[in-house]
């Protein structure tokens, strides 16, 4: 297996030293909490696992996911947030349950190992259909649902698109052990379609949010031709330019930050000049799945100013005068993105592709006419 790394940007050694921190701020029981002391959610306790597994990190990346098999609940749900004594917030988030299904399969395809994915099934099989209860006739999954099972009434374009990627990998890690479900292959269409197309009173509006720009492409849900003009309508919007942001005096990015042309990344948010270098690297995917290299580059040469010493990530900085933000906090969910990033542009393991070569998944159903409920009925 070869380790990621990005050509005059990043090496092996770096990236391996990055994954590094994970492993050191991970806790005996396997949970990976965002910093030392800090909650954890089951959504970036996966990535970072597939971080650490993709570095050769693979005793602490099974010690993750063994996490995960004994905080699942019957119902296949995990808790919001859990904390190192117990559960900090106890609601049920799809798209934070989903995601497990992605960490499987880029397990799967990173080590072969058909033991692990047959222990796992079950518990895929479990997230998913907890996950696809939460869908309505047109497609779009509501957000959570309230300890007691009362669902939200709303649901969130980010979190369905990111669902939309997890569930393709659920069908994939269903297929290939041989346990068919055409039912989800229907829900991934009709979810697809929805992010797709965004219908009136679909998703709560969230235009602000970088997320809900880019991740209708990540996700898998806008693709071809289609995904770069997605990003191209809202790119000077969300992206930083280097050459339009003006310096404070004794303000000097570190490490190798673009002074000229190209981008300081993406913002989370439209009205801020707060880059994070987990967006940043999500959007870099974003664009080399839309089949734009260079700006996928760029964009991940952006988070250069977040890298710290040691190899860890800074959450965010704020622009043109390098605030930290959160102050002086480094993450492990952001550390995380980075090394997917880095390999999804190197190429360099076998599942490389996950996020950035949607080929190697099943297909999505084109579902243009009945919904969910007339289908059924």
């Amino acid at each position: 297996m070869s380790l990621p790394e990005v050509t005059g940007v990043l090496n092996a050694d770096q990236l391996v030293a990055t994954a590094g921190t994970i492993a050191e701020w991970q806790l005996p029981s396997g949970m990976i909490p965002w910093i030392p002391g800090g909650h954890a959610d089951p959504w970036n306790h996966t990535e970072a696992a597939m971080a650490l597994a993709v570095t050769g990190h693979l005793d602490e990346a099974e010690a993750a996911y063994r996490w995960l098999v004994a905080t699942q609940h019957e119902n296949g749900a995990w808790h919001q947030y859990y904390v190192a004594d117990g559960v900090e917030d106890p609601k049920f988030d799809a798209n934070v349950i989903a995601y497990v299904a992605t960490g499987v399969w880029h397990h799967w395809l990173l080590t072969g190992d058909r033991g692990f994915l047959e222990f796992m099934w079950p518990v895929v099989e479990r997230a998913i259909d907890f996950v696809l209860d939460l869908q309505t006739p047109r497609g779009e999954i509501l957000w959570a649902r309230h300890p007691d099972g009362t669902p939200w009434s709303f649901a969130l374009l980010t979190g369905s698109s990111s669902i939309c990627h997890s569930l393709r990998c659920a069908v994939a890690v269903a297929e290939e052990i041989g346990h068919e479900r055409p039912d989800w292959e229907l829900s991934l269409g009709h979810l697809a379609h929805v992010v797709r197309t965004r219908p009136d009173g679909a998703f709560t509006p969230k235009d602000r949010w970088a997320m809900d720009w880019y991740y209708p492409v990540l996700g898998g849900a806008i693709t071809g031709d289609d995904a770069l003009a997605h990003l191209d309508a809202r790119r000077d919007v969300f992206l930083i330019p280097a050459d339009g942001v003006g310096f404070s005096a004794g303000a000097v990015p570190r490490n190798g930050a673009i002074t000229g042309g190209g981008s300081l990344g993406v913002r989370c948010v439209s009205d801020k000049h707060w880059a994070t270098a987990a967006e940043t690297s999500e959007c870099a995917m974003a664009y080399l799945l839309a089949g734009d290299r260079n700006t996928a580059t760029d964009l991940f040469r952006a988070t250069l100013p977040m890298r710290q010493d040691d190899g860890r990530y800074l959450t965010g900085i704020v622009y043109p005068d390098l605030v930290t933000f959160p102050t002086d906090e480094c993450s492990t969910y952001t550390s995380a993105a980075v090394v997917l990033a880095a390999d999804a542009l190197g190429g360099c393991s076998p599942a490389s592709g996950i996020f950035v070569d949607h080929s190697g998944l099943p297909d999505v159903i084109d579902v243009e006419g009945p919904s969910l409920e007339s289908r059924s009925a």
